[in-house]
């Protein structure tokens, strides 16, 4: 007669490890803004209902992130969640969301275009990916133009200057197109053609808002 056995799996160290890792560096990042907020006469203390949950929901992710394998992309989007959440309530506590708000450009663009960390195999899906992620990049320039503005860090006067973003992403478009002719694989040509024809059109629009020449 055999007895049931159980068998209980211990907790790893560096789960526990991992957890207080990441609470750590959320109290901090909270103490920081806080702080900041305070020595320079701009603490609104309501903003802590929109920074606390985001560091929160950032230090869930960080956990997910250490262990690797399929849960790290599940913390990583986790994490990305709770970065921009508490980037807002950075901004609220700061009073500076009116200078500000191209960090809600700026960042989630960045987020997606970490995600090709996880790219898929198959080359043709790996090129979407690709070109969006780069895309997410030319996002991430766009909104630091914005900040600059914003700041008046830059002035491009009465230049039509997000003409030169249309034509990147043209050419980031086209770029991808073209690297897709190095590989032998099923409906090639169909998508060299899908995503050529949109990055040329793209590219000879933002060229005429540059130029400043559009007619409309």
């Amino acid at each position: 007669m055999s007895a049931d056995t159980h068998t209980v799996t211990p907790s790893r160290p560096g789960s526990a490890t991992s957890w207080l890792g990441s609470l750590a560096a959320a109290a901090l990042a909270v103490a920081v803004v806080t702080v900041t907020a305070q020595s320079i006469d701009r603490f609104h203390w309501w903003a802590g209902f929109i920074l606390v949950p985001g560091a929160l929901i950032g230090a869930t992710g960080g956990p997910l992130l250490a262990r690797g394998g399929g849960r790290a992309f599940a913390g990583y989007l986790v994490a990305c969640v709770g970065g921009l959440v508490f980037a807002v309530g950075a901004l609220l506590m700061l009073g500076v969301m009116g200078r500000g708000w191209p960090f809600m450009i700026i960042l989630p663009s960045l987020a997606v275009a970490g995600t090709y960390g996880w790219h898929p195999a198959h080359p043709l899906a790996r090129a979407a990916h690709r070109t969006v992620a780069m895309l997410a990049l030319g996002g991430a320039a766009l909104g630091i133009t914005f900040l600059l503005l914003r700041n008046g860090r830059i002035e491009f006067g009465q230049t039509d200057w997000w003409g030169g973003f249309m034509m990147l992403a043209g050419v980031i478009v086209f770029l991808n197109a073209v690297e897709l002719t190095r590989h032998r694989i099923a409906y090639r040509l169909q998508a060299i053609t899908l995503l050529l024809g949109p990055a040329v059109i793209t590219f000879l629009l933002g060229l005429r808002f540059l130029r400043g020449d559009w007619p409309y």
